[in-house]
């Protein structure tokens, strides 16, 4: 028996979100602004035996079988059958982990689509550069697994660091944000991540969106182009290293993120922003699509917010940025 292992990362959303999911990205052009950050997601082969062993130690889910077409579409365990079926070693045992927590809207699950492409690859002696696996992980996602999304956490899981990703009929273009290495230390003493529960957002809701848009609901359809016109801006204030720029337009993001469906805050998301804004937060969002999951703000006082948000009911996250997406092990 061999053991092959990867893991990839979550990233932190800076701008626009929600701009890399067709038809509008291909359509119209997205740009998504994004961080790969520590915490990551797992995937573990061993090969040989005689059957399929799957375990997810997240959803404490585990399951045997013979062959990949034995795979039931249950709802159960769908990564990990999904990834099977599209890249098979032969028989053995196929485990999975993740680091950030269930619903978090960190990207957790295009994290785990990246590591679980990347240590099935690896199983059966086929290695691909990162931005094929990240390709590989979001079919794993959408086509396979029927999850309805975008591409940016794939983009983000696989390569690492600070990208500026932008979408389109022909495909991705990466732009990797070289950001002044003592201004990215400063920026992450500077972003305090709060985990509020599990996202509510679901395949229905990106459906709902995107059909708005195709029906050319005008609030929509603004939202989105201003989150691609957000998304330019943030990438130069990134680049120039203008922190209260990066608050605002954080905020600004989230107001447009709100208007693509009424159900993206909750009150507990609400309670938190109250709370950042008591210590006087330069901006937030929510990571990801919203509903729940996961906020980030730029804040004066780290532990003074961190304080807060405890307080709030909000479980604090640790922040570090991840410059490396693939990792083999």
């Amino acid at each position: 028996m061999t053991v092959f292992r990867a893991s990839a990362p979550v990233r932190l959303d800076f701008a626009g979100a929600w701009t890399d999911v067709a038809p509008f990205a291909t359509e119209v052009g997205g740009i998504v602004v994004n961080a790969a950050i520590g915490l990551r997601a797992h995937a573990e082969v061993i090969t040989g035996g005689d059957r399929y062993h799957l375990r997810s130690d997240d959803l404490d889910e585990q399951a045997d079988f013979a062959t990949p077409q034995e795979f039931p579409r249950d709802g159960r365990l769908t990564l990990l059958k999904a990834a099977l079926r599209l890249s098979d070693p032969g028989p053995c045992q196929l485990r999975t982990w993740s680091e950030a927590p269930p619903g978090s809207g960190l990207g957790t699950s295009g994290a785990m689509d990246v590591a679980l492409i990347a240590a099935l690859d690896a199983a059966r002696g086929v290695h691909h550069i990162h931005v094929k696996v990240a390709e590989a992980g979001y079919r794993l996602e959408a086509l396979e697994a029927g999850h309805a999304g975008g591409k940016q956490d794939q983009y983000a899981a696989a390569l690492g660091g600070f990208n500026r990703l932008d979408f389109g009929n022909h495909g991705v273009a990466v732009t990797p944000l070289e950001l002044n290495e003592a201004f990215a230390d400063d920026l992450a003493r500077h972003i305090i991540v709060c985990y509020t529960g599990t996202s509510r957002v679901s395949g229905e809701t990106i459906t709902r969106v995107m059909s708005a848009y195709q029906r050319g609901d005008r609030q929509v359809v603004d939202a989105l182009r201003t989150l691609v016109a957000i998304a330019d801006q943030m990438t130069d204030a990134l680049l120039s290293a203008d922190l209260a720029a990066i608050g605002s337009l954080l905020s600004a993001n989230w107001e447009q993120q709100q208007r693509l469906d009424p159900g993206m805050s909750t009150p507990d998301m609400a309670r938190l922003e109250a709370a950042m804004t008591s210590v006087g937060a330069l901006g937030g969002k929510a990571a990801g699509a919203g509903a729940g999951g996961s906020m980030f703000f730029v804040v004066p006082d780290r532990a003074e917010a961190a304080t807060a948000a405890t307080a709030s009911g909000a479980q604090v996250l640790p922040l570090k940025w991840a410059p490396q997406g693939i990792i083999f092990k």
